[in-house]
Order: C-alpha cells, then structure tokens, then sequence
C-alpha cells in the first residue's frame, strides 16, 4: 500500500489541496489528527479528506472543537480559534470526530498516535529523552506520530539503547525494515520548523520507505479568509514564517 500521510491540517484548505497536487499516486490517506482549529476552513478540510480511503485520528484540537477537552488547556489564540470552530462547525463533522480514535494499529510492528504512543492526544515528542522511554514501553517498529508540528525522526540504536534524532530534510528517505523508529511528517497547515511550505510524507508499506515532502501553497488565501473571520492575528501572520 501507498499512503499519503498528513497530520495538523488544522482547517487549512488551501494548504491541504497543495498537497494533494503535489503527491506522488497513492491507495490511501492517513490522517495523524488535528484536521481542525486554528485554520478558517474546518468543514472544508474534513470533508475533503472523506473523498479518499482515509485511515484518520482524533487530536487535542480535534478534542477541543467537539468539547471532549476543556479549552481552557489551551492558550488563548487557541482557545479564540476552537470557540469559533465550535460556532461554524456542521453537525455530521462534529459527529465524525467524535468517533475517531487518538491512536490505532495500522499493520503488524507498524502505531499510528497523535501525540505518542504513551499518550496518544497530549505528548510533545521531540527530543531523545521522550522517545527513548515510548520505544522501552512499547513493543513497536515504527509509530508515525503529529502533534509537534514538525517533520522528524526519532531511531533508536538498539545496539547500545541511543536514540538519535534527525531533523528531515525535503526528499529524505527513510528505509523503516530492520529499524526502531518514531516518525513525523510535520504539518500540512501550520508548519513550525521555520518553513511556511505545508509538510507530509509517503509511506509505501510495500518497498518499506518513508519518503518527507513539502509543497507551498497560496498562503495569503488562508491568511485573508482568518481575516474574514476575525481570527487571532497571530495566528495569521505565523503562516508566513512557518513559526
């Protein structure tokens, strides 16, 4: 199987629409969670998704919008964001992910998170320590994870329990057989790793390769339609800088 993978949409049509132009041919998608809030399009982006063979997970945000998280855990452009998503959000997407999952099993060896496998919906895995201690408490290969907002590559070494962690390059692929590893495509609407460009990644089950990718996409679109909304004008202007 080819599967598009994409994580932290986060109602960011323009940007989601990048990336299916931009993706090689694939059988299926999956979906790391947080398809809503923060971004001016949370419908648009949902339904979208629901045109391909979707594998798809709950995130924090996702959480938020249908009232599974307290906002009050998020800051306060956050919480600004989810409060409107709440507003315009149409009843069957507010149903549809109320029955996603934070966290699931794609194939044998192979764990799909949000967060983390140690805590699917709020862990932030992004440095070595956090890692090392998923890998020892899960019996796992791989485990593609989002939450974090950008693209990396958790291995562990398992001949002396290291794990070594490498910031992904455009074009950067990973051959996954014989190896421990933790893998994030970054996100698609609001990337934070210095880049505007919205990120994702290709994994072919079949040749075992994990493939980064970016694709720019009309961020000022974006930007106009949060304007439209009233949406936090730091949340507008972190899209050009990819902060």
């Amino acid at each position: 199987m080819r599967y598009l993978v994409v994580s932290d949409i986060h109602g960011n049509a323009p940007a989601l629409e990048a990336v299916l132009q931009d993706s090689p041919e694939f059988d299926g998608m999956i979906c790391l969670g947080d398809m809503v809030g923060y971004g001016p399009n949370p419908n648009e982006c949902v339904s979208r998704l629901g045109d391909f063979d979707l594998v798809c997970l709950a995130g924090n945000h996702d959480w938020g919008a249908i009232g599974k998280a307290d906002l009050l855990i998020f800051n306060r452009e956050a919480r600004h964001a989810l409060t409107w998503t709440q507003s315009v959000m149409r009843p069957t997407v507010a149903e549809y992910l109320k029955g996603l999952p934070p966290m699931q099993a794609l194939m044998d060896g192979v764990v799909l998170a949000h967060g983390s496998p140690r805590d699917p919906v709020w862990e932030y895995l992004v440095d070595g320590a956090s890692a090392a201690q998923n890998f020892e408490q899960f019996d796992f290969r791989t485990a593609l994870v989002g939450h974090s907002h950008l693209p990396l590559v958790h291995e562990l070494l398992e001949d002396d329990g290291r794990v070594r962690l490498l910031r992904a390059e455009v074009g950067m692929m990973v051959h996954l057989e014989n190896r421990r590893l933790i893998l994030n495509p970054g996100s698609v609407g609001q990337p934070r790793d210095g880049d505007p460009r919205a990120s994702f990644a290709f994994l072919d089950t079949d040749q075992m390769t994990w493939s980064f990718r970016r694709v720019s996409y009309p961020v000022t679109i974006t930007q106009e339609r949060m304007r439209a909304q009233g949406l936090p004008q730091r949340l507008i202007d972190r899209l050009e800088v990819g902060r």
